[in-house]
């Protein structure tokens, strides 16, 4: 089992923890690997087109890294494909 500890502030500005159980994230896919080798591009090419490091490329083509909607939606953009094309939700996240 996952757990994510996050940092916030109350409104007495107090800092909490919050433990989170990870099941009740959704999980993504992705084909970012295969767009990258369509195109003959490698992950560094890719980072520096939509201004993130190489190492973010990496996480979230292998799953460790979920991105934001704005890096998604550069990704898409560069491959000139729609966002699903290349993001996918995981079927289990569509069940209870």
């Amino acid at each position: 089992m996952f757990f994510v500890f996050l940092l916030i502030k109350n409104k007495k500005h107090k800092k909490e923890i919050l433990n989170i159980n990870l099941k009740h994230f959704d999980m993504m896919t992705n084909s970012i690997r295969v767009e990258r080798a369509r195109n003959r591009i490698t992950q560094a090419e890719l980072a520096k087109h939509i201004n993130v490091s190489r190492q973010t490329i990496h996480a979230i083509e292998t799953g460790k890294f979920v991105p934001s909607t704005v890096i998604a939606l550069k990704i898409a953009k560069f491959f000139k494909v729609k966002l699903e094309e290349i993001f996918q939700l995981e079927e289990a996240d569509f069940g209870d």
